[in-house]
């Protein structure tokens, strides 16, 4: 899985280094060395991750414009640039920051952390179609059948035929392609319509399954 990343400096001997590092985590890069056309960029396109050089000239203006609330947006911040610059990491809104020259191997730390952050938010709300069985058990009623839709870490969408009670806690059961033992969990319903389509939350799921679940899906993820 290939993410994306911009790098807004003017610095070229620093960006031919990120260039090779980025490249190295299947990190695609485009280069921005105007703040500027860097924000127009940003309103257009789905960037995964921003690297900003506090060095360069309107930089200062450029964060405090990414951190207005009008364009407020969840793309990781890395900044680089002189020591000074680095120690006003709160100021800057910026998650992850490296001293300039450039350590390669500072740099390869942090921007390894900025992408494992990056992928760690995709799978939590990555859903994967997926149509198997699903045994719905409600408290008080006999065991109904349904098919999933999609699954995600934190629940499914289901189609039932039977209506169910949205105020009855369940358990659904249900098992995954290529995994060894079926999967259970609590649930409750989070909303249903009329023509038998259900959104489930998972309310409790044993740490070892969740773990599974996990795993599967990170597979489904990188598979497309």
């Amino acid at each position: 899985m290939t993410l994306s990343s911009m790098v807004v400096s003017r610095d070229w001997q620093e960006v031919s280094v990120l260039e090779c590092i980025l490249g190295g985590l299947h990190m695609d890069v485009s280069v921005e060395n105007e703040p500027q056309r860097a924000l127009a960029r940003l309103n257009k396109s789905k960037i995964d991750a921003l690297i900003v050089d506090c060095d360069l000239n309107g930089s200062s203006q450029f964060l405090r414009e990414l951190q207005s609330e009008e364009k407020q947006r969840a793309v990781p911040l890395v900044i680089m640039g002189a020591p000074r610059c680095v120690q006003s990491l709160d100021e800057t809104g910026a998650l992850f920051a490296f001293e300039k020259p450039i350590s390669v191997e500072q740099a390869v730390r942090t921007l390894s952390a900025a992408r494992s952050m990056i992928l760690d938010g995709r799978l939590r709300y990555h859903r994967a179609g997926l149509e198997v069985p699903v045994a719905l058990n409600c408290k008080g009623r006999k065991p109904m059948d349904a098919f999933l839709v999609n699954l995600s870490q934190g629940g499914m969408q289901i189609h039932t035929k039977d209506p169910v009670e949205a105020a009855k806690a369940m358990q659904v059961c249900f098992e995954l392609p290529g995994a060894r033992s079926s999967l259970k969990a609590r649930a409750e319903i989070a909303w249903q319509d009329q023509r038998g389509n259900m959104g489930v939350r998972f309310v409790k799921l044993a740490r070892q399954q969740q773990r599974t679940l996990q795993l599967w899906l990170a597979q489904q993820y990188f598979a497309n």
